[in-house]
């Protein structure tokens, strides 16, 4: 895929944690790439590291997790590195999460109603505030690369930057303001539909209260007066005929005059219908009438001026870049001729260079190059720790070992935990990984790059910003919302549901709530860890579905981490197979499914259900490792039965099978001897390949 749709990046993430039998070494050097609007799949047994490593992504590790290394990339930062106050503005806006219980995820005491528009309020307001302060840099620096491009011509490129600022500010109001007049416009008809489809069917009553259908359309006509949709004499015909057709029907409701209300609401569904069908309005347009000064066709304008400054940024971001690699190089060279110490006279000029080589008007952001020196200097301070302490730290080891074996003559237990020294050969491996991977990075990517793609895409990252700094989520917009979330999401009569407690949901509802407060901000990344597991077989495939429809509707880039296979088959793009803290197998999903090289995605293809097969589901032999002591070679050996005397002496490699697929098994060594799989993995997969061939001939 194209590296400008990556969206999360994982690299060599490690994670262990501190109990008192020892470190358990949770994950163990993962990484994987999560790209736009893609679904990856992270499967493996209980224990494997598969939650664990979604937890970090959100940065909600247990209080005994020992992060040892690695990266996690996201817009611009290493969300291993950020404060917990970044993750506050990151959770639940741009990341997002469904766990396995739904009612983990809600106040049993608060209606669900509240527990939707809460955290839309909350994060309302904190993305105001940062859409104002990405939309002023922003500003700042297309004016600084203008001048820079436009020399001598200052005061005409202050004068036009200044403009811009008031026109784009103008229009974000603008837009915001008829895109919120027009869903109450929406919400107004539908309300009116309803109302007089119960008049016809002789089952409208009219209980004139908070959440009736008269009071939902004079509510929704009153935010859906705007001028350029519902104006306020036609916001008076549709209240108008409103209250004269409840008038007529009257209290209690009078079924004969059902057809005369119904013709009188006809003119009002007339009104709203019209309004609805206007063509969108030029919000250049309407933010000129608001500012004089804005000269007509302004940004058409403005607009080569802005291309030239950023193709200007441009040309001193790639000959930055040029130079950057050039310094990496010879810092590889250093590391790997003569070790850390050579490398560290060079480390300050290295990371000044790759971030001088960042462009930081790019609406998408380098995560790499943004956090080389971060990463950089936690290698390096940790190689300074390492060689400092380890030393003491071993001999203090060795003493409370001889102590221990004193008391254990004496028939006392003592249990000695092993010394946290810090593996300085894995830290120069880590550096030299860094190093290579940003100039690998760097080396895809070189190219001459669009100026006018790029110029559409600051500008209208600048107008999102815009819009969002204009974005006052009120309580009735947060109810609305919450209200459409809810039938998105596939649950019945809102209003009413909207007021009831989660014990008067059933499971399904339950996790249905769950995902519609996951989707309340727009989130990014939807994180679903075992989603399914806690429900039933019907609603699973229901939920499942679910999953998939928003997924395809919203443009979700999605991580769905499970223990069954089979609950990813028809919705996973990519799957990684996961066992003891490692990735075994990557793949895409029909490689996954349909070409398995690994024997343990052997076993757990064997263990899924299927309702089409007579073989016996074959459980997977013995226990997962304890991972105090992980083995010294393949963690599946001792469970594998096609097991080689290397599979208990080595960890093997990442064999390439395809450009998109690997397995770490070494029955795909050229050397090793050829293994099939087993036969009843063989016909399973002939069967689910037979299905989808028949589902494709219709």
């Amino acid at each position: 895929m194209d590296q400008q749709e990556l969206k999360l990046q994982v690299q060599n993430l490690r994670i262990s944690f501190r109990t008192a039998a020892g470190k358990v070494q949770a994950v163990r050097g993962i990484s994987f790439d999560l790209h736009k609007g893609e679904t990856l799949a992270i499967v493996g047994e209980s224990g494997s590291g598969k939650s664990v490593t979604s937890k970090a992504i959100l940065g909600i590790q247990a209080a005994n997790a020992i992060t040892e290394g690695g990266e996690i990339l996201y817009d611009g930062m290493d969300l291993l590195q950020i404060d917990e106050a970044d993750f506050c503005r990151l959770r639940g806006d741009r990341l997002a999460m469904i766990f396995q219980d739904p009612l983990s995820s809600l106040n049993p005491i608060m209606r669900v109603g509240k527990q939707l528009t809460e955290a839309m309020l909350l994060k309302g307001r904190m993305r105001q505030r940062n859409s104002r302060h990405a939309f002023g840099e922003q500003i700042h620096l297309l004016e600084t690369y203008m001048l820079q491009a436009n020399a001598g011509e200052k005061a005409e490129i202050q004068r036009s930057t200044e403009l811009y600022r008031k026109l784009e500010t103008a229009m974000g109001e603008a837009e915001k303001q008829y895109r919120d007049a027009h869903l109450a416009a929406e919400d107004a008809l539908s309300s009116l539909t309803r109302m007089m489809y119960l008049i016809e069917k002789n089952a409208f009553r009219d209980d004139s209260g908070e959440g009736s259908l008269p009071g939902k359309v004079r509510d929704y006509t009153a935010h859906a007066r705007h001028p350029h949709i519902l104006s306020e004499a036609d916001a008076a015909k549709i209240t108008g005929a409103l209250d004269e057709a409840c008038k007529l029907l009257g209290k209690p409701v009078d079924a004969s005059k059902g057809p005369e209300a119904l013709s009188i609401l006809t003119g009002a569904k007339t009104v709203l219908s019209s309004a609805l069908s206007q063509p969108t309005p030029s919000f250049e347009h309407l933010a000129r009438e608001k500012h004089a000064d804005i000269p007509e066709h302004f940004l058409s304008d403005f607009r080569p001026l802005a291309e030239k400054g950023i193709a200007a940024a441009q040309m001193r971001a790639r000959t930055s870049r040029s130079k950057a690699m050039d310094v990496l190089r010879t810092g590889l060279t250093s590391l790997r001729d003569s070790g850390i110490e050579a490398l560290k006279p060079q480390a300050d000029t290295m990371c000044k260079a790759v971030e001088a080589a960042i462009d930081p008007i790019d609406p998408v952001k380098d995560s790499q190059a943004c956090t080389f020196a971060g990463s950089m200097r936690k290698f390096l301070n940790a190689y300074e720790d390492g060689t400092r302490h380890n030393d003491s730290k071993q001999r203090k080891y060795e003493r409370d070992t001889a102590k221990a074996e004193r008391r254990k003559a004496k028939g006392k237990t003592w249990t000695v935990p092993a010394p946290s020294v810090i593996d300085l050969d894995l830290v120069r491996n880590n550096l030299d990984t860094l190093i290579a991977s940003m100039l690998e990075h760097w080396e895809k990517r070189d190219r001459d790059e669009d100026a006018a793609a790029k110029t559409d895409a600051v500008m209208a990252s600048v107008h999102e910003n815009a819009i969002g700094m204009a974005s006052d989520i009120t309580k009735w917009a947060a109810r609305d919302k919450a209200l459409k979330l809810m039938e998105e999401v596939g649950i019945s009569e809102p209003e009413k549901r909207y007021r009831q407690y989660p014990f008067e949901f059933s499971g399904g509802m339950r996790q249905r709530i769950v995902i519609a407060i996951a989707l309340a901000a727009d989130p990014d990344i939807l994180i679903c860890d075992e989603p399914t597991t806690a429900l039933d077989v019907t609603i699973q495939a229901q939920i499942l579905e679910l999953i998939n429809k928003l997924k395809a509707e919203r443009h979700l880039s999605i991580i769905f981490i499970t223990h069954d296979l089979g609950v990813v088959a028809n919705m996973a793009d990519r799957i990684a197979v996961m066992y003891a803290g490692k990735i075994v197998e990557y793949g895409t999903s029909e490689e996954i499914f349909y070409s398995p090289a690994h024997p343990y995605t052997w076993a757990l293809l064997s263990s899924m259900p299927d309702l089409d097969t007579k073989d016996k589901l074959e459980a997977i032999p013995g226990t997962p490792p304890n991972m105090i002591y992980p083995p010294k070679g393949d963690a599946f050996a001792e469970r594998n039965r096609y097991a080689m005397q290397i599979d208990f002496e080595q960890q093997p490699p990442e064999f390439p099978i395809s450009e998109t697929h690997w397995a770490a098994t070494w029955l795909l060594h050229p050397d090793a001897p050829k293994v099939d799989m087993p036969e009843s993995v063989r016909r399973r997969i002939e069967k689910m390949k037979s299905r989808r061939e028949a589902a494709q001939h219709g």
